[in-house]
């Protein structure tokens, strides 16, 4: 029997959770949640305004379906294409926030019923004392795996009135690593592919402790930055050419527009084997780029890294069809074939500022 990769019996999981939500409940009893700081967030009712503060968190407001409740948010989120189609109006929603540093009397004019923010805001100090001065309820959203992450998206739904949505996602999430690691626990450590991850330019890559370094551990494959000596630049990690040349990867995989060509053209790459063998990738671009650490994708960037570097392995597994299946069923997006691949190509899918 062919293998779908969607089990019959989840289908009707999902089939049961979807049609038995709930419209947002306009009482409720008071939330109290613990957010990645270690900061009691105590709401009394589901909150009608929404500020988001940090990309990641309008991209879960949106998928929780509570796009429309965003009454600011950060500049990023006006560059994904689709969420300009799920959210129409979000080209008029302020920008109280540019980095890291928060507006108060612009946010304020918004009248915000809770703040998501981004854990490098929260670390400054008189960036909280701003929120708290007006009695703003915020919650910062931080989290260096893919267990944190899951966790996250499943308080900030609890808090928002979209629980069981959220914990929807985070079940169909945790099955895509259970799917996949049954395909590719066999592989012996030294069997597996050894690949490079570009993050947005060249020599951008991931470090330890981080979910990138989560998630394409997941995708069975042998990342070669982790666990290595890196280049830190605020946030940002970077690999020496040489040190890339001595790792001399299988595969390449890019997130930005145009790195892959830019690798398998600079002749300073030229000799590395994932070059020679023109496996050099972008991964694709959906609500944002899959596998990005602020991005909601994390399962289709597992299931696509896996199927490109082991092909026969997941030669069964219709990554198209997961990818219908999974819009429509998180951010009720109907995608065409022309949709479809660009999202795969990773042509166009952002705007440019």
């Amino acid at each position: 029997m062919k293998n779908h990769f969607f089990p019959a019996w989840l289908s009707c999981l999902f089939f049961f959770t979807f049609f038995s939500l709930p419209a947002l409940a306009t009482a409720s009893d008071p939330v109290t949640v613990v957010d990645s700081t270690g900061h009691t967030l105590t709401i009394e009712q589901h909150p009608n305004r929404i500020a988001c503060l940090y990309a990641f968190c309008g991209h879960v407001i949106a998928m929780l379906d509570r796009g429309k409740d965003m009454v600011a948010i950060v500049n990023g989120l006006k560059k994904d294409r689709l969420l300009h189609k799920l959210i129409p109006h979000i080209k008029q929603v302020p920008v109280p926030a540019r980095g890291g540093i928060i507006s108060i009397e612009a946010l304020l004019k918004t009248k915000p019923d809770i703040v998501f923010l981004k854990p490098e805001t929260a670390a400054i100090q008189a960036e909280i004392k701003k929120l708290t001065r007006f009695n703003l309820p915020y919650f910062v959203a931080g989290y260096h795996c893919m267990e944190e992450q899951m966790g996250i998206i499943e308080m900030m739904g609890t808090v928002i009135g979209r629980k069981q949505k959220a914990f929807a996602y985070t079940r169909y999430y945790k099955s895509i690593i259970d799917r996949v690691k049954k395909k590719t626990s066999h592989i012996p450590e030294n069997k597996r592919v050894r690949l490079y991850h570009s993050v947005n330019e060249p020599r951008r890559t991931d470090a330890p402790g981080t979910i990138e370094a989560d998630w394409t551990n997941a995708a069975g494959v042998n990342n070669v930055s982790v666990g290595r000596s890196l280049q830190g630049k605020g946030n940002k990690n970077f690999a020496d050419i040489e040190q890339i040349l001595l790792w001399n990867p299988d595969v390449i995989i890019v997130n930005e527009d145009g790195v892959d060509q830019k690798i398998l053209t600079d002749k300073k790459w030229s000799s590395i084997k994932a070059v020679q063998n023109t496996k050099v990738f972008a991964i694709p671009v959906g609500i944002s780029r899959w596998g990005h650490p602020g991005g909601l994708e994390t399962p289709l960037a597992i299931l696509w890294t896996a199927k490109t570097v082991y092909p026969e392995l997941f030669k069964e597994m219709d990554l198209k069809k997961e990818m219908v299946w999974f819009y429509k069923t998180f951010f009720n997006l109907n995608l065409d074939d022309d949709m479809i691949n660009n999202i795969l190509d990773n042509k166009g899918m952002r705007h440019h500022s």
